[in-house]
């Protein structure tokens, strides 16, 4: 049922009373979808602020509305995706539609040009992540004992973030050799899109061997908002509103100059091998000393690179600063959120738990890039982070004191 991960340690392998650390079979081969979906969508990714900003000769404005979308758009969707996986008891399959429609916006990618139409592919990407997020992760919680969700997830994200790394590559690689070789990019995207719905739909299995099928009910808001999942939605919330996104991060470091633009996707790279490495080690060490905690302590690194980006100093070494700091911010708070939320509501009505979580911040996220697009606009990148970062810096204490409890109720849900 189980599958020791052989590549780590064997110290890093056990758990504090001495029991081997395992992680079940789904939680990896969701793990490789997660590979291969990202090689697609982060290949795109990677090349969006260059072609929307000097391809299309779009604003600051005008890219800060299409990475709103990108950012929030899911949250349209995300709690039913979570519904329908706790109500019909079939994860796999909601997923799997939600693949399923970001690889068809990969195809309808190739034909778009203007803004208009890059908007709505962008937006059916967007809602595909929205559907597919809350009942994979649901699959990983699970097959998941109550102390290794962290290490789970952690090894989920860490593969996932693989992906994430390799997408920017191949962009970086086609852009070498072929000056606005976008649309070569955009095709390489499709292949990898339809190639994580193929192993999704053919090897992961509808739900972990060892989870029961969950009763059928009906979805009821008071189920799922216990006052402590309340209080990490609030707090998710104002974090998220204060989250910069990473493209702009990425142009304010191109503003400042120091390299070609041909070099832009490397800097997504950086961030996802920063993230990759810390993954899991973050993943346990969440496990150990409280979800919640890190969950703050990540958005100080956010904070910090912030600080790197805006501040004057040798470009080299900002940037790679700033990309390890990303990088240690999704490792501390993406996995981690659902971890906790997962275990902050019942299990009947867990993917819906998840997805809420997941669509506060979405939406926290997608509003930050529609107000920062205008701070940019009105103020420069520098600026415009040092306003943000301010904000984040009073908010951090806060939001510590907030959830210094979440830990404790899931500890005693646990039990």
């Amino acid at each position: 049922m189980y599958i020791t991960l052989s590549d780590r340690p064997a110290a890093a392998r056990r758990t504090p009373d001495g029991k081997r650390r395992r992680v079940a079979p789904v939680v990896v081969m969701l793990g490789v979808v997660s590979l291969v979906t990202d090689i697609s969508s982060e290949s795109v990714a990677a090349i969006l602020p260059l072609y929307l900003t000097a391809s299309l000769g779009l604003s600051a404005v005008s890219y800060g509305f299409i990475d709103a979308l990108y950012q929030g758009v899911s949250a349209l969707v995300r709690i039913g995706g979570g519904w329908a996986a706790d109500r019909g008891g079939h994860p796999k399959w909601v997923a799997l539609l939600g693949y399923g429609l970001s690889a068809v916006a990969r195809f309808f990618l190739l034909f778009s040009t203007g803004l208009a139409a890059i908007s709505a592919v962008i937006s059916a990407d967007r809602i595909g992540k929205g559907i597919r997020t809350a009942p994979r992760d649901a699959m990983i919680s699970d097959a998941t004992p109550s102390d290794s969700l962290g290490y789970a997830f952690g090894v989920h994200r860490a593969l996932d973030t693989a992906g994430a790394a390799i997408g920017p590559v191949i962009a970086f690689a086609v852009l070498w050799w072929i000056p606005d070789g976008y649309l070569t990019v955009m095709v390489i995207s499709l292949g990898f899109a339809i190639l994580g719905v193929a192993l999704l739909g053919l090897v992961v299995p509808d739900r972990p061997p060892a989870a029961p099928r969950p009763a059928r009910a009906q979805l009821r808001w008071r189920d799922i908002a216990t006052p402590g999942l309340v209080r990490l939605l609030v707090v998710a919330g104002v974090l998220g509103l204060l989250t910069v996104g990473d493209g702009f991060i990425y142009l304010a470091l191109l503003d400042r100059g120091g390299f070609a633009a041909h070099w832009f996707p490397l800097l997504y790279v950086g961030t996802n091998v920063a993230y990759l490495s810390l993954a899991i080690p973050i993943g346990r060490l969440a496990d150990r000393v409280g979800r919640a905690k890190v969950l703050i302590w990540g958005h100080g690194a956010l904070l910090a690179s912030y600080t790197t980006v805006a501040v004057s100093w040798n470009i080299a070494v900002s940037t790679v600063l700033a990309l390890l700091l990303l990088g240690t911010f999704y490792a501390a708070t993406d996995g981690v959120i659902a971890a906790l939320a997962g275990r902050l509501v019942p299990s009947t009505v867990r993917a819906s738990g998840i997805a809420s979580a997941q669509t506060v911040v979405a939406l926290a996220r997608m509003a930050s890039s529609a107000g920062f697009g205008v701070l940019w606009f009105l103020f420069g990148p520098q600026v415009a982070l040092i306003l943000v970062g301010t904000a984040l810096l009073l908010a951090l204490p806060v939001a510590l004191g907030a959830v210094r409890f979440l830990d404790l109720e899931t500890t005693r849900a646990a039990g």
